[in-house]
């Protein structure tokens, strides 16, 4: 019953912010970044952050959540806020980093660090390292989804496929607290989107999955590697278009159109078509989790499939014409 309730409440949250943001004029205007042409309400990822702490407060409340999942997880009450905040004033780039560096560190402390990192013919279990690998990948993962949040229902829908996975593949019920408060949310992100999620909201996605990523890998350290894989379209996408642009010699700070998802729109397709296509690679990079036993092997497989998507995007698209 209290997934239906998040749903409900997500779902009503999002219309009434649309509705004021309107009223207030708080839109998003398009610029050379975007992918969208008309000017959109924002802001709706508030109604996720709403609905997903809630949602978590519940479950512990009633003992169904680990105590320190819940206070890690809790932890993203900052970077959503001040995620707000650059909504709505376009914070500095040092100020962000300074928060996101805060989170992660508090993060970290409340979930207690991240044990060891397998390679599969060793593991290094040093806490220097750990702790710096774990640092870098929240930080990462905060600000990649905040990068891939650029189309109709594309951030939404992944964390509607990481909650959906996650539960199945580990079976306990933030994931299914995390489903239900985006896809309330996703009713009016769908395309042609009513609203946008916002920083608000994409920056506690990413957060969300990088502390998931740790609590789990701390219960076996081979479930790293099976985080990796489902989060495949995200951080492929993020991390191979940063080096390539590193590699090209552009300014790493200037705002571009150069992502995976972004050129497939440019090539032609529409956003709920780049979006559907999205989802059925994750439905096979869960595939490769799920029915191969030796992960490793899954991980190979992934990185080649997800390199094959790069490779059809790249003669739709070229790199350098983006």
């Amino acid at each position: 019953m209290i997934y239906i309730l998040l749903l409900i409440l997500s779902f009503t949250l999002t219309y009434l912010i649309k509705n004021y943001a309107i009223k207030k004029s708080l839109v998003d205007i398009p610029n050379d970044r975007s992918s969208h042409t008309t000017p959109t309400p924002h802001g709706g990822g508030i109604a996720i952050a709403i609905s997903w702490f809630l949602g978590i407060s519940y479950l512990f409340y009633f003992d169904d959540i680990d105590s320190s999942l819940y206070y890690s997880l809790m932890v993203g009450v900052v970077i959503s806020s001040v995620s707000y905040l650059d909504d709505l004033f376009e914070l500095s780039a040092k100020l962000r980093l300074l928060v996101q560096s805060f989170v992660a560190m508090l993060g970290l402390y409340f979930i207690g660090g991240l044990d060891s990192v397998d390679f599969g013919l060793f593991s290094i279990s040093n806490q220097l390292f750990t702790t710096l690998f774990a640092f870098f990948m929240i930080v990462w993962f905060i600000n990649l989804y905040n990068f891939l949040d650029g189309i109709d229902g594309y951030a939404g829908s992944e964390a509607v496929f990481l909650g959906l996975a996650g539960f199945i593949l580990f079976n306990d019920s933030p994931f299914l607290v995390l489903v239900f408060s985006v896809l309330g949310f996703l009713v009016w992100n769908w395309h042609k989107a009513k609203i946008f999620m916002g920083d608000v909201g994409s920056t506690l996605l990413g957060y969300n999955v990088a502390i998931f990523t740790i609590y789990y890998t701390n219960q076996d350290s081979m479930n790293l590697w099976i985080w990796v894989i489902l989060f495949g379209v995200f951080w492929f996408d993020a991390t191979l278009t940063l080096f390539r642009r590193y590699k090209n010699g552009e300014k790493l700070s200037q705002a571009h159109r150069k992502h995976l998802y972004q050129r497939a729109v440019q090539s032609g397709l529409a956003h709920d078509r780049v979006v559907i296509y999205s989802i059925f690679i994750n439905i096979v990079l869960f595939f490769f989790v799920y029915f191969i036993a030796n992960i490793f092997l899954a991980l190979i497989l992934s990185m080649i499939f997800l390199y094959f998507i790069v490779r059809v995007i790249d003669k739709r698209k070229p790199f350098l014409e983006a």
